[in-house]
């Protein structure tokens, strides 16, 4: 299990975005955090940190991320509302950045096509559908970065959805119109096979740095997720129908 490299020392402001509602929270190292924690769920937290690894290994731009350690004292304190929604103990920390805004149409526009169909690629492997941006509005889950006009990858606490749905996934996600790049297209497919093989060397490593208390909720009692259920989303790829569309 890896160990916690950052100690959460203030809880400022619990986020109104997003559905866990992550916490911002300064660290021992003086920067600022969204937390999640407790409240989140233990399957939540697995899946985040998995796949926020994997996103690492896959090439993918995704915000600079850390186990942190809730100290007891800072919830028994009582000194922020719902602070025992956060919990005491190991959390997943997302570093904020400093000149964020939500990816909007006009940006999407601007990141460039390799990329959107890396994170494309991405999420159908992970099967995280929690990307949507549409005409008609959505929450991307995606960050464009002001100071260095680029995109930034957050937020996988929904990957390896059992409720995936093909045809929703490719109706809803913000680089849909992407997909044809790599569906059509039998060495970019080769090309992503290859890709996924290279990021999956990881997997070992990632397994065994997973805090052991999110395999457990109260009481002893299993946390809703498995790593063969991981397992069995991932090794996807390998198969004949990994690109198959509704």
């Amino acid at each position: 299990m890896s160990e916690p490299t950052v100690v959460i020392e203030e809880i400022l402001r619990r986020s109104e975005q997003g559905v866990t509602r992550p916490f911002v929270c300064r660290g021992d190292d003086n920067a600022l955090y969204y937390v999640k924690g407790r409240g989140a769920g233990r399957r939540s937290l697995i899946c985040e940190w998995v796949a926020a690894q994997l996103a690492t290994a896959f090439g993918l731009p995704i915000a600079e991320y850390a186990l942190a350690q809730v100290p007891d004292e800072l919830i028994e304190a009582q000194v922020f509302p719902e602070a025992c929604d956060l919990g005491s103990g190991i959390v997943f920390a997302s570093r904020e950045m400093p000149h964020p805004q939500e990816l909007t149409l006009v940006t999407r526009d601007r990141v460039p096509p390799e990329l959107a169909t890396d994170v494309l690629v991405f999420d159908w492997w992970l099967h995280n559908e929690d990307r949507h941006l549409t005409g008609r509005g959505g929450n991307p889950n995606l960050l464009w970065d002001m100071q260095s006009d680029e995109l930034v990858v957050i937020d996988h606490n929904q990957a390896f959805d059992r409720d995936f749905c093909a045809k929703r996934f490719l109706a809803s996600h913000v680089f849909a119109s992407n997909w044809n790049r790599v569906y059509g297209d039998h060495v970019e497919r080769e090309r992503y096979r290859i890709k996924l093989s290279v990021a999956l060397e990881k997997l070992a490593d990632i397994r065994v740095s997973i805090p052991d208390v999110w395999w457990f909720v109260d009481d002893g009692v299993p946390a809703d997720v498995t790593w063969d259920e991981v397992l069995k989303c991932v090794e996807r790829y390998q198969r004949e129908d990994f690109w198959n569309t509704p």
